[in-house]
């Protein structure tokens, strides 16, 4: 717990198991025959490639560092090009006037006993959900709920709406190990791309 009350989910965190989708969401047709042209093309297209960020859902192997206080918690990644996310914990709406459809969305947030529930709309559509190409429109809502089950762990649930690309809600689970004594390190997606440096 933290001196307000809380769980303490701060710490540096890498994801356990595969960073793709469990499964596919139920897609509209127009979001099938997307994602069947993505798989056909085999990543020729993918956003990642070309150091876009990978946006809310999809995930890295590398790891991400949560900093949390009392009005605002961010959470960073180190292989997520160009992209930090900020939940506010100040009762703030959304507020997607300066900043409109954006790959990491407008996230608010509040707690619900012990776990931290992340409220995020405002998205591109220019991400994709993960390395196999799933789709989604302007329309994703994603809600996430952050518990800390024990020391060494992180679960996230995040529940996927989207009116365009889904004909109903989409529920998953990931979980994160805390890595003790790690820190980020300077991840220069470009410099990867143009050989000068090996990932």
């Amino acid at each position: 717990m933290l001196y307000d009350g809380h769980p303490d989910l701060q710490g540096v965190w890498v994801l356990s198991g595969n960073p793709n989708l469990p499964s596919d969401p139920a897609f509209t047709p127009a979001a099938k025959k997307l994602y069947d042209e993505r798989k056909a093309a085999k990543g020729k297209d993918d956003p990642e490639s070309i150091c876009l960020p990978d946006g809310l859902v999809r995930m890295t192997p590398l790891p991400y560092k949560i900093v949390q206080s009392p009005k605002m918690v961010v959470l960073l990644s180190e292989g997520n090009t160009h992209s930090y996310r900020r939940f506010f914990l100040d009762g703030r709406p959304h507020n997607l006037d300066l900043d409109p459809n954006t790959y990491t969305g407008d996230s608010i947030a509040k707690w619900e006993g012990d776990a931290l529930v992340v409220d995020t709309i405002g998205f591109n559509d220019k991400t994709w959900l993960d390395a196999t190409g799933k789709p989604h429109s302007e329309d994703l809502h994603v809600v996430e709920r952050y518990r800390r089950p024990d020391l060494g762990h992180l679960n996230i649930q995040y529940t996927l709406e989207d009116k365009t690309s889904f004909t109903k809600p989409y529920t998953f689970e990931r979980t994160f190990t805390l890595a003790p004594g790690w820190e980020l390190q300077e991840y220069v997606c470009q410099a990867i791309l143009d050989g000068v440096i090996k990932p």
